[in-house]
């Protein structure tokens, strides 16, 4: 799948189980996921069950549940991501599962991701920008996450927070953060069954490994770097998986002349980005 828009998608059945704008089970390594665009899913932006995911230029804007949801198992690696809730709708950016209570099946999740701009307007029934729990390994990189009415990072249960690797339970260790920054409401950090929210805190590091959760983001056009993302110095994305390219900034667009976002988007109250692109994203996409 390249170049490719869903607007408007997905249904709440019942409770927990809904249908989201792009779903994907089992996937393989093999299969292309490039330059996806979702837009007002009625639940979560993507969700990703199990599989060997490789996705690179993924935005979400307005879902009313996570822009990305990520469960059972998954071993995935995405790159530039860009992700814009809606000011009165919407959940987390991110909600991560292993197994739910069940966190010491395998395989376990492992998902890694290298620049992203994450924009969180609504109060989340998450509690937190980012949720991690059910045991998942997590990797965030080059990444600024602004969530200035909310905490930024939640972790639940002791298995999610684990600092010890075990390969006989596909355990990696906690969650890493490499070259993140966040803007936060008041609490930051959230723990939950188990954790504490100094656990949490602890796990993020501010102040060592160039994250920060006290940033003032200088986006231009909501996303686009400005001076105080250009000064934060990058992380080598390709130490931890052959899939990422190399880069030396953070965030998903690096400065006014990167254009990887632009020609197959749509435009939208919530998320503009730019001329030049199919129209408004309430209309009959043109090129």
């Amino acid at each position: 799948m390249r170049f490719v828009q869903i607007r408007y998608s997905g249904f709440v059945l019942s409770g927990n189980s809904e249908l989201q704008a792009l779903t994907t089970g089992g996937t393989g390594s093999g299969t292309t996921l490039e330059n996806i665009q979702v837009f007002n899913s009625s639940d979560d932006g993507a969700e990703f069950f199990g599989g060997v995911v490789n996705m690179r230029n993924y935005i979400s804007v307005g879902a009313e549940d996570d822009s990305i949801d990520t469960d059972v198992g998954l071993k995935a690696n995405f790159q530039n991501v860009i992700a814009v809730q809606r000011a009165a709708a919407g959940d987390s950016i991110i909600e991560a599962d292993s197994d739910n209570a069940l966190d010491g099946n395998i395989p376990r999740q492992n998902t890694r991701i290298s620049n992203f701009t994450f924009i969180q307007r609504a109060t989340p029934g998450n509690l937190a920008a980012i949720l991690l729990r059910g045991g998942t390994d997590y990797t965030l990189v080059n990444g600024v996450v602004v969530a200035p009415n909310t905490a930024c990072l939640r972790i639940s249960r002791p298995q999610t927070a684990s600092t010890t690797a075990d390969p006989a339970i596909d355990e990696v260790g906690a969650p890493i953060f490499r070259s993140v920054q966040l803007q936060c409401g008041a609490t930051k950090f959230l723990g939950a069954n188990g954790v504490t929210d100094a656990q949490v805190a602890a796990i993020f590091g501010t102040g060592t490994n160039n994250n920060n959760d006290s940033f003032t983001p200088t986006f231009t056009s909501l996303f686009i770097n400005g001076a105080s993302e250009t000064a934060v110095p990058a992380f080598n994305p390709t130490s931890i998986a052959s899939f990422f390219q190399a880069v030396t900034y953070i965030g998903a667009v690096r400065d006014a002349n990167d254009n990887w976002y632009r020609t197959w988007t749509c435009n939208s109250a919530t998320a503009d980005f730019g001329t030049g692109n199919t129209g408004l994203c309430t209309s009959l996409p043109t090129s």
